[in-house]
């Protein structure tokens, strides 16, 4: 069998997509739907490999037949289908500095954090590791007795990571256990650590501050549940030391009070639209960003936009569709659309610049801007370098050739890529 990772593996009810809703586009594999009934019940459809939910028409039943998984089994889409690497002549040259490893991440996202020459870094097997960025070497590393399904966050004092059961774990500058609290639901998103808080996110849009010394929940913020939303990992960021900007299922962006929990502003990314609940789905993908006074985010099968993070006044919006999240610094926004064509575009009002479809179905990764160039990671292992003048490959590098989906991060002059098999890999461009 296929792992998970595999976009030509068995797709669910494949027969019934593409010739009754040839035009339909996908919900990427890597995300699997919830479905949230009264708020403090929820329901998960927790799709397990090789099957994939549609995007436009959620009809898990049909592929109980034995006659129909044959013919799922024997049928491709040759839209889906990954394109193959091209040859280009590369100016940047990209060494591999060290390799590390914290274990696999198995079907959840771990994304690593940098902090000054260091990088912090979590697997599911509960491995915590602080890591020298200069030499690959450990600064401490922990086993915790959970197993882990989000991490990592740190301030670079303290760390935390999460589990499916809402354990909340922080650790101390050592490396050892200060405290465990229980959030009210999932973690599958990083904790955000920082200003004498905890602040962690339930796979239902629960966002919960614990004091960051004694693991004290100090509030809890919701907005009301969507009937549908993705199953995946939404980061969050501070806002100095007065908010935390969150992007919710629905398409709602908040900046929540790091004191009270209230919202400073709620903003529509984007509206679902549709008529199905699966066509509805419009959840805000991936961490926003933020630079200055200006803050990003990104729907799937919504928009792409940027606002003013004082008031929460849209400064543009581009009909967009992401399965990853995107980056952003004074110049660009970059992100991979759902079928992993890359497109930038013009921080200041949203003007498109380029786009790269030569990484069509491949499954890019959160993409990171490294001075002029955009680096993103591939389904295979890859870590691909576009100039973020034109989207032009610049450079190219391999790693284990498990998937690499969480951005990548840089700790002092080092780049690191964190892959699905749980291996760290620091690499050192230069031109």
């Amino acid at each position: 069998m296929r792992s998970a990772a595999d976009p030509h593996r068995l797709r669910l009810c494949c027969v019934i997509d593409s010739a009754i809703h040839p035009a339909s586009r996908r919900v990427p594999h890597r995300l699997d739907a919830m479905r949230a009934a009264p708020i403090n019940r929820i329901q998960s459809f927790m799709l397990r490999p090789p099957m994939t939910f549609l995007k436009r028409y959620a009809v898990p039943f049909a592929c109980a037949m034995t006659a129909l998984l044959a013919a799922c089994s024997s049928t491709k889409d040759e839209r889906r289908e990954p394109v193959p690497l091209v040859d280009f002549k590369p100016v940047l040259t990209v060494n591999q500095a060290w390799k590390a490893s914290v274990g696999k991440a198995g079907r959840y996202l771990f994304s690593p954090v940098a902090v000054g020459d260091f990088v912090f870094a979590a697997g599911a097997n509960g491995s915590v590791a602080k890591i020298d960025a200069k030499t690959g070497q450990d600064v401490w590393r922990t086993k915790l007795k959970d197993d882990l399904s989000a991490g990592v966050g740190s301030d670079g004092n303290l760390t935390s990571v999460g589990g499916l059961k809402g354990q909340v774990d922080v650790l101390g500058p050592d490396g050892k256990l200060l405290w465990t609290a229980t959030a009210p639901g999932e973690l599958i998103s990083p904790p955000l650590v920082g200003n004498d808080l905890v602040v962690v996110r339930t796979i239902d849009g629960k966002v919960i501050a614990f004091n960051a010394q004694t693991g004290e929940q100090k509030w809890v913020f919701q907005l009301r549940a969507v009937l549908l939303n993705l199953r995946v990992s939404a980061g969050m960021t501070f806002a100095a030391n007065q908010a935390v900007l969150a992007g919710l299922p629905g398409g709602a962006f908040v900046a929540i009070n790091l004191q009270s929990g209230d919202t400073y502003w709620q903003a529509p990314v984007s509206y679902p639209k549709g008529v199905t609940e699966v066509e509805r789905i419009n959840d805000v993908i991936g961490a926003p960003g933020l630079v200055g006074a200006q803050t990003c985010a990104v729907t799937f099968q919504g928009k792409i936009g940027c606002f003013d993070a004082n008031s929460g006044r849209p400064d543009w919006e581009r009909n967009f569709s992401s399965s990853s999240g995107l980056a952003q610094d004074e110049q660009l926004v970059v992100a991979g659309d759902d079928w992993s064509v890359v497109n930038a575009f013009r921080a200041s009002d949203g003007t498109p610049i380029w786009k790269n479809d030569k990484l069509k179905n491949r499954e890019v990764s959160v993409p990171f801007i490294l001075g002029r160039a955009v680096v993103v990671g591939d389904y295979k292992g890859f870590v691909h370098f576009l100039s973020a003048d034109t989207g032009e490959f610049v450079g190219r590098v391999p790693t284990d050739v498990s998937a690499i989906v969480a951005a990548p991060v840089l700790a002092g002059n080092t780049l690191v890529v964190q892959t699905k098999d749980g291996d760290l890999y620091g690499f050192r461009p230069s031109n």
